[in-house]
């Protein structure tokens, strides 16, 4: 997957559509949770995980250095917002890593974490795309509101998902990991389960696979993030924050401002492809009008503290080691 380009006009086009004809840019789950009891739930089939081979980011003619990211949030509770504001905001995060040439050809993959202990949709995920068909992956996402109320979630699925299934260019040629955003307020479970990962995916797992271990294996491919946002119910919450700085490290990012987690995706990317520093990247957003500067810059202080001046290039910066924790092989 991965071709095509794009296009801010093809985006409000479909947007004013929908307008006109009353229907919502996430017109599958609102269909579903309107018409449907709840037993009968199921993701949208381009976005079902089950039977899943491989979510592929692949060079091509017209993408010749493709750069995989993954946005995947979870969308129970008080979270079910969160996919909503991402899809109102895609063309801000492509003028920033597209126009600023923060990355020259981004991929992007959306998905959506549950909770497999109780949910009927613990995990969907979409493919990695250059075009507007991102946007039709991100509208297909069934917003369950699910969860299971103990301050977890299965995240854990998501990391086995983007480890053990995916396949990426940017990696597999170039030896440059790609992104992945968490977004979402509660605690991973400590361990893949088995018998959830055969449900889910219809993979014959034999064994649980603690969490450290599969985001180990994972992070030989992508940097991770995880991003809380700002009307999360556990936003600030100790014992989440401790739990994902265990695991991550700085790589943990505290928003105040949901509105603004696009603007944060695509400065994150900037800070890991050494195309700016934050200073530069601030800079950026008043250049295109967003009043997210201040959120931002506060979320982002820790990544961007010790960062010099970069150069500016529409190509990444090729050393060997990036700052951000991406590794050049």
């Amino acid at each position: 997957m991965g071709s095509g380009i794009w296009s801010t006009n093809v985006y409000g086009a479909a947007a004013s559509y929908r307008a006109a004809s009353g229907a919502s840019a996430f017109d599958y789950s609102d269909r579903t949770t309107s018409s449907s009891p709840r037993h009968t739930w199921t993701a949208h089939p381009s976005l079902d995980p089950k039977g899943l081979t491989v979510r592929e980011s692949r060079d091509s003619d017209e993408h010749p250095t493709s750069l995989a990211v993954s946005v995947l949030f979870d969308v129970t509770g008080s979270m079910g917002s969160v996919p909503r504001v991402l899809q109102t905001k895609l063309p801000e995060l492509f003028g920033l890593l597209l126009r600023k040439g923060y990355v020259e050809h981004p991929q992007i993959l959306f998905g959506a974490v549950g909770d497999a202990t109780c949910d009927r949709v613990p995990l969907q995920l979409g493919q990695f795309e250059s075009d507007n068909r991102m946007d039709d992956h991100l509208g297909n996402i069934l917003l369950e509101g699910g969860g299971g109320g103990q301050m977890t979630e299965s995240y854990e699925l998501a990391l086995y998902a983007m480890a053990r299934h995916t396949s990426i260019d940017c990696h597999e040629k170039r030896g440059r990991r790609g992104y992945l955003f968490l977004i979402g307020d509660e605690m991973p479970y400590g361990k893949v389960k088995a018998r959830e990962v055969r449900a889910v995916f219809g993979d014959q797992l034999t064994e649980d696979i603690p969490i450290r271990t599969i985001l180990a294996e994972l992070q030989r491919t992508f940097d991770v993030y995880f991003i809380v946002p700002a009307g999360a119910l556990h936003v600030g919450n100790t014992a989440v924050l401790d739990t994902w700085r265990k695991l991550l490290g700085q790589n943990v990012i505290e928003l105040d401002d949901l509105g603004a987690v696009c603007e944060t995706i695509a400065l994150t990317i900037g800070l890991g492809e050494e195309a700016i520093d934050l200073a530069a990247g601030l800079d950026d957003l008043a250049d295109v009008g967003s009043d997210a500067g201040e959120s931002v810059g506060k979320a982002l202080a820790t990544l961007g503290r010790g960062r010099g001046a970069v150069a500016r290039s529409s190509a990444p910066l090729i050393d060997d080691a990036g700052a951000g924790g991406t590794t050049r092989l």
